[in-house]
């Protein structure tokens, strides 16, 4: 019970942080469009990038636990 909680939680917060990603590169980078692929991250990209990381390891260990029991 209190895993499938944790699993929609981090969910919840794993589409947000991917949205926030998203929004400041526009719909053409979204689908690939953006001409600098190879820039460096900075500042608040990198905390977003590394907490988007963090977040899927967490939501695909719940969902292993979540199989498992």
């Amino acid at each position: 019970m209190i895993i499938d909680i944790i699993q929609i939680v981090v969910a919840i917060a794993l589409i947000t942080v991917i949205v926030l990603q998203n929004r400041g590169a526009g719909l053409g980078a979204a689908f690939g469009g953006e001409g600098n692929v190879y820039r460096a991250r900075r500042s608040v990209e990198k905390v977003l990038f590394q907490l988007t990381i963090v977040l899927a390891v967490i939501f695909f260990i719940t969902a292993f636990i979540n199989i498992l029991f």
